[in-house]
């Protein structure tokens, strides 16, 4: 595989601790990699040292072949990573056109984006994304009416208007409806048509709806990767996250 973002036995140290202890993860192009493990593992830190917010103590991280270990969070969302954190992010009294309008990539300031003519180019671009995300009809709805998850998607819609290569969602579900999930999942296999997605989860069946490959952390530590069905089946990984219990994926 010639992966599009690669990590190389990264460390990371918060006052003497070391949240991550030689991490190696690669991602393929239009692939969806996903991350679980317990609370503590290590997931969120992962996300925030590709995205220049956790500061590397040792290790590689490159994208597209080029180093970018602790670049600024600036630089690495201008080349192409886009991250959304586990909380929507949205400004609620705007509505959800205006929000995917705000993240446009080139956009600068609330004010100057809204007063910006809008172009026809962009118009027919946010409506796509509204499309993708399943809000085309709520694009004139404010954002403050909408649903927890509708809120979400509304976020994952403005880290797709900055049109990354690389998608990183830090628990995309959490606080979702059953239907919500499941529309969610959906929603990342359409975005792993034409880009690349890390997605970092605890809900084992919104997993299997959307896995391709799983890795799986544990106290910093890379304890497993590969199939759902390799995973569920490890020892160890029934020892320290799944239960005791096999998990049956063939449902």
């Amino acid at each position: 595989m010639n992966p599009i973002l690669s990590v190389q036995d990264l460390r990371v140290v918060f006052a003497g601790f070391q949240a991550l202890k030689g991490i190696d993860l690669e991602v393929g192009k239009r692939e969806i990699v996903t991350i679980i493990g317990p609370n503590g593992a290590g997931k969120s830190t992962l996300l925030d040292a590709i995205v220049g917010k956790s500061p590397v103590a040792s290790g590689h991280i490159y994208y597209r072949g080029k180093e970018i270990t602790n670049k600024s969070r600036y630089e690495v969302a201008r080349m192409g990573i886009g991250r959304k954190f586990q909380n929507p992010n949205v400004y609620n009294e705007l509505t959800v056109f205006e929000n995917i309008l705000l993240a446009l990539k080139g956009a600068h300031g609330v004010v100057a984006a809204i007063r910006a003519k809008l172009t026809r180019v962009k118009k027919a671009r946010i409506e796509a994304i509204l499309e993708r995300i399943g809000l085309l009809e709520k694009a004139y709805t404010k954002v403050s009416s909408l649903s927890h998850g509708q809120k979400q998607w509304v976020e994952i819609g403005m880290v797709l208007a900055q049109d990354p290569t690389v998608v990183l969602l830090d628990e995309p579900t959490a606080g979702m409806t059953s239907d919500e999930t499941h529309l969610t999942g959906e929603i990342i296999k359409s975005i792993a048509e034409d880009r690349s997605v890390i997605v970092i989860e605890h809900d084992m069946e919104f997993v299997k709806q959307i896995a391709q490959r799983l890795v799986v952390l544990h106290q910093g530590e890379k304890l497993i990767e590969g199939s759902v069905q390799e995973v569920q089946n490890n020892a160890k990984v029934i020892e320290v996250y799944l239960g005791r219990e096999r998990i049956d994926v063939a449902a």
